[in-house]
């Protein structure tokens, strides 16, 4: 764009969408205070929104969606009074979503959707009363969904997908008379449905998957006629499905994986005639078995962690000297029958055949487990001792606690545990796309393994372990990323697991610990101190990042960089293209700006003194920066370069 157009302060319109145009948007624009609407959506602008925009006194219309836009979105906005459409979608936007946008009144459309925004969602979007269109999907948005969303009493489609949501549905949405379109998919919401999404007038299309929704389907859901499209798979719902269409004709994969769903429709099991609806009738004989709410999660962790301790001490002494007499299970999983999904596992891997199993460790070993609902989980046993007591219940405990406290689309879910006199074991989320390590070691899925999928999944597990050190409070530290410990679903979304040698940061503990890790991911300062702290999953994270580019573990390539003795060493002029991943091609001019980039940035975070390594945090945030180069350096650009490079907001 040129710069002159900065001086143009009595333009009425501005319209350049769908072009190739670039430059950096903070120095490039100027104030337009005439300006009826701005749309610059699908272009290449980089750089911050800037921050005051009070005087904009007649912009109706602003829409920068599908740029490389970073930082914050300005309060600033929320002074642009007649603004009637803001989409922002599509950027690398981060931190939290302006309060100040509840001034925007007169808005219509709000589409903040596919950034990197984070906390709640503000109540204040309540007094948007006009709003026809709000869509904040793809972000990682925590806490409750805002009750004062149904003061939105105009909406015609919401979308919140693809967030970290937890809490239950508000029944205060099912009021919305005009809505016609709800996606709440991909989050972690729970508790039962509320009856008012049935009572919708003008619902069409509803998207509830992958949740945690519990119960039966509400009955007010049997005079739903408006509705044309529904999709409830992957949640916990049982009982009979609803008399209409859009259920009775909905397609296997819209119902799959629930906990007990029944009905005509082909893949779901018939409905018996004792089957209720009133989820009080159910029966009370059964193991003990304890439905874990969030609130009471941390709680009763601390008695199963204290139990796993006594009991696995106690095993030893009482096994020799009378007949074992605990009979009973202690199995939880989250809003299932503990006796039933018990048996089911038990069934479907055919008590541990090896068969079934998909990998082993030090820890114990992962089985693929078909419940009879279609439903397919990761069964991780772990190893005992030829008495039947945990060989390591110390891991066990860490695992339960440190995913019992995280939440994030990038960390694998637990869904629940069992301790038994025979077996001890931790049902997962099944993720088909198998490990990292996997990926990389076998030459034909290597080869698909494209540079856009390498670097997405770098940054799902830098922002995961961001979320852990920054959000998750206290710290959580992994102390064993490695490829083997990374799963992948069938979209290669990246998925932290294995949290037995996780260890939380509690301010009043001390975090000196033994030696955990993989060996060739694990901090060289491990070798003389066991002091934990997030900067030793920050070198583990730098490997891994070498790892995925490289194509292989970067060992060699390490030790020589850290065996250098100066810039002029021979480690320095090596050029970055040859130590890539040759399986691939060459990557294009946009590719090898991010791979590039992230080649940098695994580099810093392998420094040698823990102290120079930048935390994840600052990972994620340079992340969403460039190269700054006008021409393609990846072909030329040597090690001893790219260490020196500056990194520029994009």
């Amino acid at each position: 764009m040129p710069r002159s157009l900065k001086n143009c302060s009595s333009l009425q319109v501005i319209n350049v969408a769908y072009n190739q145009l670039s430059g950096n948007i903070s120095e490039e624009f100027g104030l337009y205070p005439y300006a009826d609407y701005i749309k610059l959506n699908n272009n290449k602008f980089y750089g911050q929104l800037p921050w005051n925009w009070s005087g904009y006194l007649t912009l109706t219309e602003l829409r920068i969606s599908n740029n490389n836009l970073s930082g914050r979105i300005p309060a600033g906005l929320g002074e642009v009074s007649r603004l009637q459409k803001l989409h922002l979608s599509s950027n690398h936007l981060h931190g939290k979503i302006p309060r100040s946008l509840g001034k925007l009144t007169l808005l219509l459309e709000l589409n903040l959707d596919s950034n990197d925004l984070s906390g709640n969602i503000p109540s204040e979007i309540g007094q948007m009363s006009r709003l026809l269109n709000l869509s904040l999907s793809a972000n990682n948005l925590s806490g409750s969904i805002p009750e004062q969303i149904g003061n939105c009493t105009q909406l015609l489609d919401l979308n919140l997908s693809q967030n970290a949501l937890i809490d239950s549905i508000p029944s205060q949405i099912g009021n919305l008379p005009s809505l016609a379109t709800l996606d709440l998919s991909q989050n972690m919401l729970e508790s039962k449905l509320p009856p008012e999404l049935g009572e919708m007038k003008s619902i069409e299309t509803m998207n509830l998957s992958h949740n945690r929704i519990s119960g039966f389907i509400p009955k007010s859901f049997d005079h739903c006629f408006s509705l044309i499209s529904i999709d409830i798979s992957y949640n916990q719902l049982e009982g009979p499905l609803p008399n209409i269409s859009a259920f009775q004709k909905a397609p296997f994969d819209s119902l799959r994986n629930n906990k007990g769903l029944c009905g005509s429709v082909t893949g779901l099991k018939p409905c018996s005639q004792s089957t209720q609806r009133n989820t009080s009738r159910r029966t009370t004989k059964r193991m003990i078995f304890v439905v874990v709410a969030p609130i009471l999660a941390t709680t009763f962790l601390l008695v199963v962690v204290v139990g796993i301790f006594i009991l696995a001490r106690s095993r030893k002494r009482s096994v020799e000297s009378k007949p074992q007499e605990f009979t009973r299970n202690m199995f939880t999983v989250w809003s299932f029958d503990g006796k039933m999904v018990y048996e089911n596992i038990i069934d479907a891997i055919e008590n541990f055949d090896p068969k079934y199993c998909i990998g082993a460790g030090g820890f114990g070993s992962v089985f693929r487990a078909e419940l009879p609902n279609g439903q397919v989980v990761a069964v991780k046993k772990l190893h005992g001792m030829d008495d039947g007591a945990l060989r390591r219940p110390k891991d066990f405990a860490n695992e339960i606690r440190a995913l019992t406290n995280i939440r994030h689309r990038n960390i694998v879910k637990l869904y629940g545990f069992c301790s038994h006199v025979q077996h001890t074991f931790l049902v997962y989320e099944f993720l088909e796309g198998g490990s990292l390590m996997h990926l990389l070691t076998n030459d034909e899925t290597a080869t698909k393994f494209e540079w856009i999928k390498r670097v997405s999944i770098v940054k799902d597990v830098a922002n995961a372990l961001s979320y852990m050190h920054q959000n998750c409070s206290p710290s959580i530290i992994h102390r064993d990323i490695s490829s083997k410990n990374i799963l992948l679903d069938s979209e290669y979304q990246a998925h932290i697991s294995d949290f037995g040698t996780a260890r939380i940061l509690r301010p009043d503990s001390s975090h000196w610990t033994s030696f955990a890790g993989t060996h060739g991911y694990a901090a060289p300062e491990l070798a003389y101190t066991m002091e934990v702290n997030e900067k030793c999953d920050v070198y583990s994270f730098g490997v891994l990042a070498l790892e995925v580019i490289m194509g292989k573990h970067p060992g060699d390539f390490i030790l020589s960089t850290l065996s250098a003795s100066s810039s002029t060493s021979a480690v320095y002029g090596v050029l970055l293209r040859d130590i890539v991943d040759p399986r691939l091609l060459s990557p294009s001019k946009q590719e090898s700006k991010q791979v590039t980039l992230v080649a940098k940035l695994a580099l810093s975070c392998i420094e040698p003194n823990p102290q120079l390594r930048p935390t994840m945090k600052q990972v994620c945030v340079q992340l969403l920066k460039e190269i700054p180069s006008q021409v393609n350096i990846f072909p030329v650009v040597t090690i001893g370069q790219l260490l020196d490079l500056e990194i520029t907001n994009v």
